[in-house]
């Protein structure tokens, strides 16, 4: 049955010497897996097979099948400031890194897409993204089911294992100290529209963002390290 339906671009997968396997989070179906005719006379161009593009397809939707077929496919909105900032670009890198190890749902979830179309969208637009890698982490644990819990009075020190404001260490020995902690409470009400929030010094954020892929880590089975967060420890300084 033909669907149209929007996309955003996970990876490509060489697969023979002009196709590729297309892994992509779709509005209508998940994550999905479509085989496509790369470069060349009638092949898809394959810039618009770059990272996080976000498409409209219109697909043969095949359930039982694990690769589906692509009919027609133009990008639905082309960055502008993407291309020719390498700022924003390690930025991108890194957003397709954790997003293609933690989507794994084969179903419909428009929230879900929506809050993906929100995400990469403000690493074109947004004036200022030195936070973005925090704040994304944050609001991606909500989408996934580990949001931080609010801190009450009192509570310092941020559990990672738990997920939750303590006073205190925790015996486990994985907890953030009250500068990180503080840093990330005041991250929690801060959204891709109100960035950047807090001011974090370079340092301090560079050492919360790797708590907070520690904590991603903890949190979700596999998820192992990412190789993007050197490149941003440098472009973001």
């Amino acid at each position: 049955m033909l669907h149209t339906t929007r996309a955003i671009v996970l990876k490509t997968i060489r697969h023979g010497d002009r196709t590729v396997v297309l892994k992509a989070f779709t509005e209508q179906f998940g994550l999905r897996s479509y085989m496509v005719r790369a470069g060349g006379k009638g092949g898809v161009a394959n810039a618009a097979l770059q990272a996080l593009n976000r498409l409209e397809l219109v697909v043969n939707e095949h359930p039982e099948r694990d690769i589906q077929n692509i009919l027609e496919m133009r990008v639905e909105r082309p960055y502008s400031r993407v291309p020719y900032d390498p700022v924003r670009g390690a930025l991108l890198l890194f957003t397709q890194e954790l997003l293609y190890k933690v989507l794994r749902g084969e179903a419909a979830d428009p929230e879900l897409y929506c809050f993906l179309d929100e995400a990469v969208e403000a690493i074109d637009s947004a004036e200022d993204v030195r936070n973005y890698p925090l704040v994304l982490l944050v609001k991606l644990s909500g989408q996934l089911g580990f949001l931080p819990a609010i801190p009450g009075t009192g509570e310092d020190r941020f559990d990672l294992r738990e997920g939750e404001f303590i006073q205190g260490a925790a015996r486990h020995g994985h907890t953030m100290g009250p500068v990180l902690s503080g840093h990330l409470a005041a991250l929690l009400p801060i959204g891709f529209t109100n960035m950047p929030g807090p001011a974090i010094p370079a340092s301090e954020r560079r050492d919360l963002l790797d708590h907070l892929l520690l904590y991603y880590r903890m949190h979700i089975e596999g998820f192992g390290e990412l190789r993007s967060p050197t490149v941003l420890h440098q472009v973001l300084g």
